[in-house]
This record gives structure tokens, sequence and C-alpha cells, in this order.
């Protein structure tokens, strides 16, 4: 039995511009997905998700399948060099429905339990890599790999996809953050594409938002290391507004920031991820009744046998 596991996560700052070689900050959150690899005396592979899907299928045919694409597709990848079949179940702390980054979450950890399994040496960022490669793959290309780097590294990481840099920030042991769900989610891909057809016809605009965006981010990482947090909240209201120009804040949003940002003990509010839905992310303690407290921890990921 090997197994291993990955923390969800999200962004910080950045979001959109990560996708055009800037900056972003992306933190992990203390909800895991964990993976456990049994190996079978057959070619038979079975993946299983309690509460959520059951799947079977075989060494010889195996190919990126639905509903367990990114697990199959790692399977794909490593199908050479695997010693036989295997059961591989998943145990998550979070539902996909929510944007924790569990697609990356559920790579990594898979990744790093086969690798274990295959006695594959790999690095930190060997495994970023390798896990990037295949999101981006089930994901026709897109993703920038910040939520995979964060998923590996733990804590809070400074990232930019190219030239990859993976840069651990330092801040204080437990960083209070409010995280709220909207209700309703977009999927990452489609958010994506509508904002890239809003500015087909304003590029210059578009690449100018990019930079203020990447600017936000930088400012906001020096507040970081600085432990400047009522800097990095200002931060965060001002990408905030830019998140807003690209047409990403839905009214549900909009309201959610809105009530975080009348409580004194939050210092700055902002969409988190892509937007149209998903997720609000405050830094600082909210009222507790209209948000979940997720506390970003200093964590890897853990492989055991």
């Amino acid at each position: 039995m090997f197994k291993a596991s990955a923390p969800g996560s999200l962004m910080l700052l950045g979001e959109y511009a990560v996708l055009y070689a800037k900056p972003a900050l992306v933190l992990a959150v203390d909800q895991r997905i964990t993976v456990t690899v049994t190996p079978s005396d057959s070619s038979s592979i079975a993946i299983s998700s309690p509460g959520y899907a059951e799947w079977v299928g075989d060494l010889s045919t195996l190919g990126i399948t639905a509903p367990f694409t990114f697990v199959t597709a790692c399977l794909w990848q490593l199908r050479h060099r695997l010693p036989g079949g295997c059961h591989v179940l998943i145990n998550s702390d979070f539902t996909d429905q929510i944007g924790l980054g569990s697609s990356a979450a559920v790579t990594v950890a898979t990744l790093a339990a086969l690798y274990t399994w295959c006695k594959i040496t790999f690095s930190s960022l060997s495994l970023i890599k390798a896990a990037r490669s295949i999101v981006r793959l089930v994901q026709g290309g897109l993703g920038s790999g910040a939520d995979v780097a964060a998923a590996v590294m733990g804590g809070i990481v400074y990232y930019q996809a190219k030239p990859l840099l993976v840069i651990p920030a330092t801040f204080e042991n437990m960083l209070p953050l409010t995280v709220i769900y909207s209700g309703s989610k977009t999927a990452t891909s489609k958010a994506i594409t509508q904002v890239s057809e809003d500015f087909a016809c304003s590029p210059m605009l578009f690449k100018k938002l990019c930079e203020a965006i990447a600017a936000c981010t930088k400012q906001g990482y020096a507040a970081l290391q600085q432990k400047n947090y009522s800097l990095l909240g200002k931060v965060m209201n001002v990408q905030q507004g830019l998140l807003e120009s690209l047409g990403v804040a839905t009214p549900e949003l909009v309201l959610l920031l809105q009530q975080l940002r009348s409580q004194p003990q939050i210092f700055g509010a902002k969409i988190s991820g892509a937007g149209l839905g998903d997720c609000v992310i405050a830094l600082g303690a909210g009222i507790e009744k209209v948000a979940t407290q997720l506390l970003v921890k200093q964590s890897s990921i853990g492989v055991r046998y």
C-alpha cells in the first residue's frame, strides 16, 4: 500500500495574469485529498472515491477516462512503469464542486503515490512539472500550474509559469483567512474563454489589466514578507477592482465582498480564482455564521507506506 496526500489551494493574488507568464500568490489550505494505491495480482485497475464514483478498467486498455480523468491520466502516463494493476482509493476533505484546486491536489497525490510504488525518485520541482503537464493534458492545454505548486509545496507560494519560479513565502505560523463559497461555480475554462472573447477586440487593454494584476501580486508578496497585513488587504481590494474590470464578478460575489469588508477585523477581500461564482477570500477572521474559516498551513505532501 502506498499513500500520499496533498492540500487544496486558493489563489491569493494574480488571477488571469498568471496564465500569461505573470506571477501569482497561491496558498495551500488545511483541506486535503489522500490517495491510497494498493497493488493487485492482476492487470485490473480499480478507482473509487467514497460517495462519488467507482471505475474499473485494465492496464492493457488504459486511457484518460471520466469521471477520474486526472487519476487515469497519471496512470496512463506511467503505464509502462507500473508493476501491475492496482486499486486507487481517493479520500477528500472537500468536494470538487468548490474551487479549492481539487484537480491539482488529486493529481499531485496520485503521482506521489505512484512514484513511490514504482520506485521513481522525484523532487518537489520535478513533481510540480509532471503534475502541471498532466493537468494541462486533461484540460486541453489550460492551466497555469499555480495550484499544483501550492499542492506540492504547501504554505504560500510565489509562482510564475514561464520561466518557472516556485518561491515559498514566509508568513506567520497561521494566517487567518475567511473563505466563502458563493453557492455556484463556473468552470475555469468557461470563465477564461468568456474573458478572452470579451477582450478580443481590446488586446492592449487586456494586457494592461494583466500587468496591473501582476503589480498587485508583487506588492502583495512584499507586504506578506514584511508582515504588513493591512497593506496586503488593500492590495487585495485593488486587485478585486481589476477582476471586476475583467467582468468576472457576479452580484452574489460583490455582495459577499461588501459584507466581509464591512467587518472591522477584515483587512481586504477579493474573488479567488476565475470568478463568475465559486469563492471569495478575505484576509482576517470573518463572521462565523456567514463564513467558513480555512487556515493556511506550512504543509507538504506526505508519502508513507
